[in-house]
């Protein structure tokens, strides 16, 4: 426990449940009273207490975090290769692979986030100035000296300094969506509540780092720094460890065996080779040295990190601006999207979709806050002009409101509450022009929104003296305040209260927020208003429901991730009620039940785990329970992305595989503790990004099934000539050279391969198995015997045709090299027939590789330098037709191969890989 925390344990109680004492009681536990603290008093708790701003751990310098750029597998891997080239004098091997290494370290130097971002972030969000109370007089103080017991006072557009326990407010309401994931602002008072009340339904408190949108308040300081509830989750998230992605892991253990496999080969060859056939133990020395450099696949990580850093690129052209590299492939490996609602699948941006009069009920299209839109009245579109309840709700909407709205480079925003906000564009797409409507109705008298009364009310004039009172509210309030109700001829009648709160349950229940609209004329000398002018002749003209709507692209999305066997959850702040609406309209959580966060609190591990499968909609949810879920998930094996936008998401982004943050409107510790940032705030970019995620796996696997064969046959060569006592059919220096120039050229023009047909119609892989299927092991044996073969049979058949060994070692090395390149066709498509014109397009990089191949060959066999150094001789055009047709046999024999296994899994209903 830190000095800050245990002061505070020491003086006022670690978790002291302020919500559920009076104003008074807070303050009296707080020592402090309406006329704030002394100077003294001050000076002694900012040095017990320490400044108000969040712990920053001591920062790693630059060069420190570039060193750490190199704690990887894959580079470990890189680094040793690139060791036995240097060793082996293979310069050319050795700089590819040193190359490789020192971009993967700057592209991670620069794209990777560190904790203390996230922690530097958040201390951002801290108010830099604050008005309070001290010995009666009010003054500005900067932010980090705010203390416990502080009186603070604060208006609209206010960022709140501290965790403060309210004592006297006015309609005040806060915009909370960064915190506890509310899609509105929410409305305060400075009652209590009780001990058990989940932090979002707090109503008497307010936290540091939200914003005040409408009313004033005064409150008493409770929690400072550290303590407030942003500091809760800084600390999370400093606590919150790295998971270790599905391919490390699975490349981690396939690198152990795969070493352990050649070093076993490499001396069982060496062994025989000495021991049994006679060879000297130098020549073998270096043959073996040879024979394992050429079955290490070292091309395999330079491929790894060049497919990982292309997908970066291809991810970015999609809005998904990927932070960690590890996070491309993974994306792939995904079963289950944690997602949070507002501003991920919602816009953020409260719409009016529903006005319901005393006889009828119209809808609204339309998002956000662009005035274009259509009426419809039973499916038909109506203009609101002629119908006058329908253009009298609107009007007196845009009346009784604060609110203004802006445009800016064709994009719509508002200034002051949502909701009023949603009411103005309703009032714009109706035909007002809310400028005009105000000036010509000019406001007299306001009775501000307040907590207790849940309502507002103005009194306008229309121009010609007369005088009306405009009302707005939460419909249980205004309802019971109505004598009689608007119809449809512009008359009055009793008001039928059973039927209003029937439709409004009925609105309701679709996931909108009901505000009720009533209006009364007042005497023509009336020039203000009050509480006793709304008791009694309220006119009811209706109900007005308001939602933040779900992306029009969000539906898509999920539903291509369903197809996709990847499970989408909704895990939100929100109202249960409104998440449930969200997720039957997006396909999420449909006769599933759906659990709040007190319902969380009481469960332990197992009882989570069991409930984390069976339900999909999580609300009221806190930080902790976000965290909670996802270490849930990952405890049963899934591989979960995490989305998000506020701070209260960043502990669950770090924890998650992926870590999906909201580039546009998500907060910036969000955006630190991600992995990648979604740089249009769209949740069907997830999608597409899965999609790449899966096709760079696809092309992992194609070149792993393309580099091992290779490597394979060469191995082969050698060992199959060692047992049997043949002249070696290869050097070491042009086994070498066929490993290089291979490596660097074929395989890593897989990297560029297109997503397969069926990418997004399979389920996600199992997230621990390994990188070889049972089929691949088989192809990679049989593919490497092909090889050899070939190799084998040409080799004897040049020297048993009169060629010397020189030349039938040449030929050997050339069928090889042509081998490889039909294989490269083989391996384009990892199940699918590669007999087929679609082997011939999409991918050019596949023939400028092939083209520089032939190149680097025609010299290795023809120039007079190069035989030198390799013992290469001059093929002449029939040895050249037999390595053709030996390349083409090759290929038709393996296609036969996957033929045969497409039979085989359709018979046994296996699922492609």
């Amino acid at each position: 426990m830190d000095k800050n925390t245990s002061a505070k344990h020491r003086r006022f109680g670690d978790h002291t449940p302020w919500y559920a004492m009076s104003a008074d009681q807070a303050m009296s536990c707080l020592e402090t009273g309406k006329e704030g603290l002394s100077g003294n008093e001050t000076e002694k708790r900012l040095h017990e207490f320490g400044p108000n701003v969040l712990s920053a751990a001591k920062p790693r310098s630059a060069l420190v975090r570039f060193i750490l750029q190199f704690n990887n597998v894959l580079i470990y891997v890189l680094l040793i290769s690139a060791v036995i080239t240097g060793i082996l004098g293979h310069w050319v091997d050795t700089g590819v692979i040193a190359g490789v290494v020192l971009i993967n370290a700057i592209i991670g130097y620069i794209q990777e986030g560190k904790a203390e971002n996230a922690l530097k972030a958040i201390r951002k969000m801290l108010s830099l100035e604050a008005i309070v109370i001290r010995n009666g007089q009010r003054m500005s103080i900067p932010g980090e000296d705010v203390v416990p017991g502080d009186i603070v006072a604060f208006a609209p557009g206010d960022r709140i300094p501290a965790d403060i326990r309210l004592i006297d407010e006015n309609g005040l309401a806060v915009d909370e969506a960064a915190l506890t994931g509310e899609s509105q602002p929410v409305s305060k008072h400075t009652g209590t509540v009780p001990p058990d009340t989940p932090l979002a339904d707090r109503f008497n408190m307010v936290y540091s780092g939200t914003l005040v949108t409408q009313g004033t308040a005064l409150g008493v300081v409770v929690a400072t720094g550290d303590a407030t509830e942003f500091g809760r989750i800084g600390k999370m998230i400093g606590r919150v460890g790295e998971v270790t992605t599905p391919l490390l892991r699975r490349i981690a253990v396939f690198g152990r065996w795969l070493t352990v496999g050649i070093l076993a080969v490499t001396v069982f060859t060496f062994l025989v080779g000495t021991v049994i056939q006679g060879y000297g133990i130098a020549d073998m020395f270096l043959m073996c040295v040879a024979l394992a450099v050429s079955a290490i696949p070292e091309g395999l990580p330079a491929v790894m990190t060049i497919t990982l850093a292309l997908g970066v690129q291809r991810m970015a052209r999609l809005n998904a601006i990927v932070r960690k590299l590890p996070a491309v492939e993974t994306l792939g490996s995904v079963t289950v999207i944690c997602s949070d609602k507002t501003g991920t699948l919602t816009r953020n941006e409260m719409t009016v979709q529903t006005v319901v009069t005393a006889g009828r009920t119209f809808k609204v299209t339309g998002t956000g806050y662009a005035p274009t839109a259509e009426f419809r009245l039973d499916r038909h579109v109506i203009e609101p002009s002629a119908c006058p309840e329908l253009e009298e709700i609107i009007r007196a909407a845009v009346l009784c409101n604060d609110a203004v709205l802006q445009e800016r480079d064709g994009q719509w925003t508002v200034v002051g509450d949502p909701t009023e906000g949603a009411l103005l564009t309703l009032g714009m797409k109706a035909g007002l022009d809310p400028d005009r409507l105000r000036n010509g109705r000019s406001r007299l008298s306001t009775i501000p929104f307040e907590s207790e009364y849940r309502f507002m009310a103005t009194l306008n004039t229309d121009g010609e003296g007369h005088k009306y009172l405009f009302v707005k509210g939460a419909p249980e309030t205004v309802i019971e305040r109505c004598q009689s109700e608007r119809t449809g001829n512009g008359g009055q009648r009793p008001i039928d209260r059973t039927c209003w709160h029937r439709r409004i349950r009925e609105i309701a229940a679709d996931g909108q927020r009901t505000l009720a609209v009533a209006m009364k004329k007042m005497p023509d000398e009336a020039t203000e208003t009050g509480f006793g002018d709304i008791g009694e002749g309220l006119v009811m003209l209706g109900v007005i429901g308001i939602i933040d709507p779900p992306r029009d692209e969000s539906l898509l999305a999920v539903n291509q991730c369903h197809h996709a066997g990847i499970v989408v959850k909704m895990i939100t702040g929100d109202h249960v009620e409104t998440a449930r609406a969200i997720g039957e309209r997006l396909n999420i959580g449909i006769g599933k039940p759906a659990v709040t966060g007190a319902e969380l609190e009481k469960m332990d591990d197992t009882t989570l785990r069991r409930t984390v499968k069976e339900a999909d909609i999580f609300a009221r949810t806190s930080p902790e329970h976000k965290l909670r879920l996802v270490e849930a998930l990952q405890a049963d094996g899934e591989v979960t992305a995490m989305t998000g936008d506020g701070v209260n998401d960043a502990p669950a982004l770090k924890r998650a595989d992926v870590g999906l943050a909201m580039g546009v409107k998500g907060t910036e510790a969000a955006k630190e503790a991600a992995s990648i940032v979604l740089a249009d705030d769209n949740f069907s970019t997830i999608a597409g990004a899965v999609r790449e995620g899966r096709r760079i796996y696809d092309n992992l696997q194609k070149g792993i099934l393309f580099l091992l064969p290779t490597n394979g046959g060469l191995s082969l060569v050698v060992i199959v000539a060692v047992l049997l006592d043949f002249a070696l059919p290869l050097t070491s220096k042009q086994i070498l050279w066929i490993n290089m120039v291979t490596a660097t050229t074929l395989c890593l023009a897989l990297t560029f391969e297109r997503p397969e047909a069926n990418v997004m119609d399979r389920p996600p892989r199992v997230p621990d198995a390994p990188p070889l299927t049972l089929y691949m092991v088989w192809r990679i044996v049989f593919t490497s015997c092909i090889l050899m073969l070939a190799a084998l049979l040409l080799f004897d058949w040049e020297l048993k045709n009169g060629g010397n060994l020189r030349l039938a070692r040449t030929v050997a090395a050339a069928t090889i090299v042509v081998g490889q390149i039909a294989y490269l066709f083989n391996c384009r498509f990892l199940k699918a027939s590669s007999l087929t014109t679609r082997v011939f397009s999409g991918n050019r990089s596949i023939y400028v590789a092939i083209g520089i191949l032939a190149i680097l060959q025609l010299i290795y066999t023809y120039v007079p330098w190069f035989q030198e150094i390799f013992d290469t001789a001059s093929p002449g055009v029939r040895d050249w037709i037999l390595i053709l047709v030996m390349g083409v046999a090759s290929f038709l024999v393996i296609e036969l191969d996957k033929a045969g296994e497409r039979w085989l899994s359709r018979r046994n209903g296996r699922p492609d890989f």
